[in-house]
């Protein structure tokens, strides 16, 4: 389970971290987009979320990169944001803090957008206590994850 909060008015994301090849990446990524956008951190999408007060009571945007859930940035927001098309209605742009959090690596198949993500089955994070793959490769840990060893 997740180290953010478990209360059942939580709940988080899930979305692919297109165009980011590792957590260092996006780790290396983040403060300098922030420092670009003033200090904020924002991820835009098509879709609202419906659940929106469930997500601003801890929830978080879990990262899937290459295929494996292993990052989280905390959701601190909503806006909306203009369509560069004014016939389109416009987007959402989801606030997130700037802190990249590592967290177990599990096997995740691609979608498109993004999905709910119910606090029990979000992966806790790294260093949490009862976690034993902080020193395994992502995709090892994911691997064995799937297989049923860890």
């Amino acid at each position: 389970m997740s180290d953010t909060s478990t209360d059942a008015a939580t709940i988080h994301l899930r979305k692919l971290c297109v165009g980011v090849e590792s957590v260092e990446q996006l780790e290396q990524w983040v403060p300098h987009i922030a420092q670009q956008r003033g200090g904020i951190t924002w991820h835009i999408t098509r879709s609202w979320p419906k659940r929106a007060d469930e997500l601003l009571a801890g929830g978080s945007l879990y990262w899937i990169i290459k295929g494996v859930m292993q990052a989280r940035q905390r959701i601190i927001g909503f806006e909306e944001h203009a369509s560069e098309d004014p016939d389109e209605k416009p987007r959402c742009k989801i606030l997130l803090e700037p802190k990249v959090i590592r967290t177990q690596a599990w096997p995740h198949r691609p979608f498109q957008g993004w999905r709910y993500l119910k606090p029990g089955e979000a992966p806790a994070d790294l260093g949490a206590e009862g976690t034993g793959d902080d020193q395994l490769p992502p995709e090892l840990a994911a691997e064995l994850r799937n297989l049923g060893v860890l």
